[in-house]
């Protein structure tokens, strides 16, 4: 993939300013308010915006700006096939398995996408059947 820059060290496609950053992610969902319970549980989010079909998710005040919000966005047709874009998650301050028991007590279920028994990574879906991933290992908490 030439021309495509890559990160520390390694060769680099363009030098200059960046030309833009996430700042939401979109979720498509039946019942926003819901699914803002389990999100912002497992985050650690607060519920910012609300509107009429939308509720937007903002990050603690230490991850500003460098976290996205998340938009949850109702729709009328329900989830038909996997998502082509998931969150994957990392657990600050606990195993990843402890991390994955917390969630499914959250209401998250397991997920078969087709991964396999020897990966690394643990697959979920959120109470709407949106897919996630559970990372080894940890990384260091914003906050």
């Amino acid at each position: 993939m030439g021309g495509l820059p890559v990160a520390e060290g390694r060769r680099v496609g363009h030098a200059g300013a960046v030309a833009a950053r996430i700042t939401e992610i979109a979720i498509d969902c039946a019942d926003p308010e819901a699914l803002a319970r389990f999100w912002t549980q497992a985050l650690g989010y607060e519920v910012g915006q609300v509107e009429d079909g939308y509720v937007e998710l903002v990050p603690p005040d230490a991850a500003r700006p460098a976290s996205p919000t998340i938009g949850l966005i109702r729709v009328a047709e329900p989830k038909a096939v996997k998502n082509r874009l998931h969150l994957d998650l990392t657990a600050t301050d606990r195993t990843q398995a402890e991390e994955v028991e917390r969630l499914l007590a959250l209401g998250a279920r397991r997920a078969d996408v087709g991964q396999g028994a020897d990966v690394s990574w643990v697959v979920l879906a959120d109470p709407e059947g949106n897919e996630l991933c559970v990372l080894s290992g940890r990384v260091e908490p914003l906050a």
